[in-house]
């Protein structure tokens, strides 16, 4: 499938000792406790099939499972699918475990894995649908109740890849519910390894353990996942002991942290990257104005040149340096070097004012123009301060920018509906290669493919878009890779998105507590480990 490891040299043996770690510890019924675990974004969602957000997936990764899933690196392994083949070029087999038991105690089968690969389409209202994980799947066969077969078109190399997002749920449960029921519980019956126990909304979710759980059963008999997205209270928490461990350590306390003998701190790179998207699409453009705040008759976003002197307007490294304090990597590709489809010709945008202004003047803005970025402002390590710092850099050529930070609730919900000029968002590779962020943000806006889910100011490129649907439709990796680059290529120097770096996750825990980190970024209370 292409993926690759991403541990770097001196991680590997970290990681190999946490997992002896981890197979090595004391049974959970002689050792069983609570578990209380801060998050720094609460879910918008409990429907597992909603809205493809990030929080939402933390959540559900804990009550639900999917046919196959990623390790720590973000490579392929079995999940409730214990194998699978291919019978032809169209056509991937897949044998189920038995007696996997959904935590109503019926058991999952293969009826089961067919409506929750139905389900997602059904959806009406999500901001960012989960169907684009199904769209390929053309027909859908039950063999019988551990044997199902997915048809596709045509060849479809990432059948395997967009099975880790969709999840798996009981069709008795949630049949005829509604995706708000899931709140109160309706439907939160998963296979995973805790059950759901109850829920308050941005405060808390509160969890017990599945001790009928078909695989390792976690040390914790009750999880209890708290949302705070301030940092500084976040980790107040763990160091008052309120809670044993933490996501997202925040920067200006990172010094501290690392002093702290009491903590254990964990980072890794993450496939997450942080862009802005402008908005390519529309000649007027709601929140490009003139110096004075008047509205321009014509966008200037839609010049490419534009779009190329606001990236070389970006001091990256000072981001990285002075916001950040080290945790991203400065970038100009769309998934870090470790994953497929990285394209090793995309240098990191030099920081050039100069060069920015005159690309200004060459597009007929020599004196710039007026913008809002808009931007979340508790779901990215540092995202309000990232946007306050380009807006400065902006402003710097000429380009006069305010910042319009909101909740990630409401500015996903504002954002789908094209509502911005400019915005910054984050996107993880979840099928570990480069066709994730290809397909979700830059793709022509195409519902019926599973296109654009998040392309949310429709930029669209065909010329992208054709090698784009030539890699998806490509299954010989080394005849794939290239498709790839050359389509991040095409949109990256267009400017359809312009990279600012990649994310560096953290976590930190009580002392004797152990993490894995993972490239995906989650965060799974079953995965903290005592030593």
């Amino acid at each position: 499938m292409g993926l690759t490891s991403v541990s770097k040299s001196g991680k590997n043996g970290l990681l190999g000792l946490l997992l002896a770690t981890l197979f090595t510890v004391t049974a959970p019924g002689a050792s069983a406790q609570d578990f209380k675990l801060a998050m720094s974004s609460p879910p918008t969602s409990l429907d597992p099939h909603f809205y493809n957000l990030f929080p939402n997936l933390n959540v559900s990764d804990h009550v639900f499972e999917t046919m196959v899933t990623m390790d720590a690196d973000s490579r392929v392994i079995p999940g409730l699918a214990a194998s699978w083949s291919l019978v032809n070029n169209l056509t991937w087999e897949f044998k189920l475990r038995k007696g996997v038991k959904f935590h109503d105690g019926s058991e999952m089968t293969a009826e089961d894995i067919a409506w929750s690969m139905d389900r997602p389409s059904t959806i009406v209202g999500s901001p960012g649908k989960f169907d684009v994980y199904t769209k390929a799947i053309l027909n859908k066969t039950i063999v019988d109740p551990y044997t199902i077969r997915f048809t596709t078109k045509e060849p479809y190399p990432l059948m395997l890849a967009d099975l880790t997002s969709v999840y798996i749920v009981s069709k008795k449960a949630t049949t005829g519910i509604s995706s708000d029921d899931f709140s109160s519980g309706k439907g939160m019956v998963g296979t995973g390894p805790f059950k759901f126990v109850r829920y308050q909304r941005d405060d808390r979710i509160e969890l017990d353990r599945n001790d009928s759980y078909w695989g390792k059963k976690p040390a914790w008999s009750k999880v209890t996942m708290r949302f705070i997205p301030n940092g500084s209270t976040r980790l107040a928490a763990l160091l008052a002991g309120d809670v044993q461990a933490i996501e997202n350590v925040p920067t200006p306390d990172l010094a501290k942290v690392r002093s702290d003998a009491s903590i254990a701190l964990y980072s890794k790179v993450s496939h997450r990257l942080i862009y802005l998207y402008p908005d390519t699409k529309r000649d007027q453009s709601p929140f490009v104005t003139d110096k004075e705040g008047k509205p321009l008759a014509k966008n200037p976003l839609q010049d490419p040149r534009v779009r190329a002197a606001l990236s070389m307007a970006i001091n990256r490294d000072a981001i990285r340096d002075r916001v950040m304090e080290g945790l991203s990597e400065p970038t100009n590709n769309l998934v870090p070097k470790t994953l497929f489809g990285h394209n090793p010709a995309l240098k990191v945008v030099k920081y050039d004012p100069d060069g920015a202004k005159k690309l200004l003047a060459a597009a007929g803005y020599p004196d710039g123009f007026g913008l809002t970025l808009h931007t979340p402002n508790n779901r990215y390590v540092n995202d309000e301060k990232i946007a306050q710092t380009i807006a400065q850099m902006f402003s710097r050529v000429g380009v006069v920018t305010k910042i319009e930070g909101l909740p990630m609730s409401v500015y996903s919900a504002r954002g789908a509906k094209s509502e911005y000029s400019l915005g910054l968002l984050g996107w993880g590779a979840q099928t570990g290669e480069a066709s994730s962020p290809l397909r979700a943000l830059l793709a022509c806006d195409n519902p019926a493919k599973g296109l654009g889910g998040f392309n949310w100011l429709k930029y669209c490129n065909p010329k992208m878009d054709e090698l784009l649907q030539k890699a998806l439709n490509t299954v010989d990796d080394k005849a794939r890779l290239p498709l790839l680059q050359e389509a991040s290529a095409i949109a990256i120097n267009d400017g359809g998105l312009i990279p600012i770096h990649q994310q560096v996750t953290t976590w930190a825990a009580k002392k004797g507590i152990a993490y894995i980190p993972r490239t995906d970024e989650r965060t799974h209370a079953y995965e903290f480990i005592q030593q």
